[in-house]
C-alpha cells in the first residue's frame, strides 16, 4: 500500500494520477498513524523549504519520516520533497531539513540563464546500474526549481542534469531513500519508468 504524505504543499493530484496509471491505488494522509500502515511512502512538494519543514513539524511528520527512513522502509522524495531530505537550506534563511542525506540546498547563482530552472532538461546517468534506472531510457525530464542540492557525498548521485554550468543532482539514492529533483509524474516515459522502478520494490508488484 502506497501512502502519499499530505502536508499542504504537494502536487498531490498529478502524483496520484501517475500512480493510478501504473495500476496502483495510493492514499493521501497527513497523519503519521495512518501513513504508518503503508508499505511505501512518497513525499512530494511544491514551495519553499522553510514552509515545508514547518508544515511537516506541525503535523509530527518530520520525526515520523526520519524514523521511517531509519527503519529502512522505502521513501521517495519529489522536487521540494527531495530537498527536504537533506541537511539544510539557505532559502529564506538557514533552515534545517530532515537530515537523512548529507548536503545543503542553495540558490542558483546569477548568470546567463533563467531562474527558476523550468522546463525539460536531459538526464546524465551517473550510476546507470542503480535499480532506480532499471530499463529507464535516456532522455529529458521536467524541472521547476530555483534551488538545488549541493551534496556532500557524491555516492548518493544517481543522475544529474547540467544547468548554467552547475551539475544539478536530479536523482539521488541512499539505501531505501530515493528522490528526484524533477517531477517524474510530468516527465513522460522517463519519469514514469522511474516511478515504476520505485513501486516495484519490496513486493509492490501486487499493486496494493
Amino acid at each position: 500500500m502506497i501512502g502519499i504524505i499530505d502536508y499542504g504543499m504537494g502536487n498531490l493530484h498529478s502524483v496520484t494520477k501517475a500512480l493510478e496509471r501504473l495500476g496502483h491505488t495510493p492514499f493521501l494522509s497527513e497523519k503519521p498513524e495512518e501513513l504508518s500502515e503503508a508499505s511505501m511512502l512518497i513525499l512530494p512538494g511544491v514551495g519553499s523549504f522553510k514552509d515545508g519543514m514547518e508544515e511537516l513539524a506541525s503535523r509530527g511528520l518530520d520525526t515520523f519520516i526520519k524514523q521511517w527512513a531509519e527503519d529502512g522502509k522505502p521513501l521517495l522524495g519529489i522536487c521540494l520533497g527531495m530537498q527536504l531530505l537533506f541537511d539544510e537550506s539557505e532559502e529564506n534563511g538557514q533552515t534545517k531539513g530532515l537530515e537523512l542525506l548529507p548536503g545543503k540546498v542553495c540558490r542558483f547563482k546569477k548568470g546567463d540563464y533563467k531562474v527558476p530552472h523550468m522546463g525539460w532538461n536531459r538526464l546524465v546517468f551517473e550510476k546507470p546500474t542503480h535499480p532506480v534506472l532499471n530499463d529507464v531510457p535516456e532522455g529529458h525530464v521536467y524541472f521547476v526549481h530555483s534551488y538545488f542540492v549541493k551534496e556532500k557525498t557524491p555516492e548518493v548521485l544517481v543522475a544529474t542534469a547540467d544547468y548554467g554550468g552547475e551539475r544539478v543532482p536530479a536523482v539521488v539514492a541512499q539505501g531505501s531513500v530515493w528522490a528526484t529533483q524533477f517531477h517524474p509524474e510530468k516527465s513522460s516515459t522517463v519519469g514514469m519508468s522511474i516511478l515504476k522502478n520505485y513501486l516495484n520494490q519490496e513486493g509492490e508488484s501486487n499493486h496494493e
